[in-house]
């Protein structure tokens, strides 16, 4: 189905969301037509944000918005969802526009294997009525459906379509760039040089996939890595329990602007605690890069400023490799919590792959990787005791 007529079929004047490679069409069709249009069309932080944010427009018009997401998205809207619009508090309605991924029966990425399996289960237990569009879904069935849903928005609730691969599709283009000049995969190269055998853990998307190739090209291995591969939002505070638990090591955190987005708050909380062992690159393209393109609002941050309001004594930005450089081996050397934003441009390498290491293998490394030198970092502090302190024979 073109996504033209299906917006056309869903008849909302307001789309709210976070973009998803599922969705692709639907998202590139929303931003030619509406572009980042605060009337029409806003992208924003995480699901539960933007289910907020669309709750306000029914309040301020009384219409019906439509609010679209990756259905790991789901577990970011169970709050909102559960005590702000349930029809036992404000009976609000809205229309959710939930990618697939993971569906049963079709092969996907591991961190999308289980949300898949309970993507229809979570909305029935949110009470909120579903409906499965494929690709041999038809418009009149659409229409159908929606005027069958105009009764259930009406005493307050809310609907849900849910979008299988391919089930969408958009036959116009959306150019998405900017103007910076470093590449993200070169950065995290950089990156890799001045870390060493560090642990660092990357955000989730194109990010851990360069990661992974630039150690498969070195020879590496894969144990100082944590890839995480879902949970976006949340690698600065998985290397943050890293780095309190092994304060002799100095920890690294390869984060992307639309993660650091997603839950901010874990800057603060960075902040708050300032491990001296912590260095955090954010790595800005102003993009959701990995599910097609569409802008975030880090191109209109200034997230050195956010990073030093939270609390890190140390926040700096980067706009080429030499200044780059200069930063990271300045982290490496200091003893402070670090944040260095690095401007990059949106791309990848087309060939780029995805790592051949399964999710629990990634953590069972890493995790030998951090005992094996919490070991020895033991080992040499017990020799240093006993040289400072001989025994004294009797």
């Amino acid at each position: 189905m073109l996504a033209e007529r299906f917006v056309e079929i869903l008849g909302s004047e307001f789309y709210t969301g976070v973009p998803d490679s599922q969705l692709k069409a639907l998202c590139d069709y929303l931003m030619v037509r509406y572009g980042i249009d605060r009337n029409h069309h806003i992208i924003a932080a995480n699901e539960g944000n933007c289910t907020a944010l669309a709750a306000g427009y029914h309040l301020a018009t009384g219409k019906v918005p439509v609010v679209y997401m990756q259905n790991s998205g789901e577990g970011n809207v169970m709050n909102p969802v559960a005590s702000l619009l349930h029809d036992k508090v404000y009976a609000i309605p809205m229309i959710f526009v939930i990618g697939w991924r993971g569906e049963p029966g079709v092969h996907d990425e591991p961190q999308h294997i289980f949300q898949g399996e309970v993507t229809l289960k979570l909305l029935e237990d949110m009470g909120i009525a579903s409906f499965v569009v494929g690709k041999e879904t038809g418009e009149e069935e659409l229409r159908g459906k929606m005027a069958e849903y105009a009764g259930i928005l009406e005493e307050g609730k809310h609907v849900a379509f849910v979008i299988r691969k391919g089930a969408l599709s958009y036959e116009g283009e959306a150019c998405y760039e900017n103007g910076n000049a470093m590449a993200r995969e070169e950065i995290i190269r950089h990156i890799v040089e001045v870390s060493g055998t560090d642990p660092l853990v990357s955000t989730t998307g194109k990010a851990s996939r360069e990661l992974f190739e630039i150690r498969e090209e070195k020879g590496q291995g894969h144990r100082y890595d944590f890839l995480t591969v879902g949970s976006m939002g949340h690698s600065s505070s998985i290397a943050l329990g890293v780095a309190i638990h092994q304060p002799e090591r100095k920890v690294w955190c390869v984060d992307g602007d639309g993660a650091v987005l997603m839950h901010m708050g874990a800057m603060a909380l960075l902040g708050a605690n300032h491990p001296e062992n912590l260095v955090h690159v954010v790595i800005n393209n102003g993009a959701h890069e990995t599910v097609g393109g569409m802008p975030t609002v880090a191109g209109q941050m200034d997230l050195v400023a956010v990073a030093r309001g939270c609390g890190y004594p140390k926040a700096v930005r980067v706009t080429s490799y030499e200044e780059l450089d200069r930063e990271l081996l300045a982290a490496k050397e200091g003893k402070e919590l670090v944040l260095i934003e690095a401007l990059c441009s949106i791309g990848a390498r087309p060939d780029l792959g995805r790592p051949t290491t399964t999710a629990r293998e990634n953590k069972e490394g890493f995790m030998a990787y951090l005992s094996e030198r919490k070991g020895q970092e033991g080992e040499r502090k017990s020799n240093l005791h006993h040289q400072q302190h001989p025994c004294i024979p009797h």
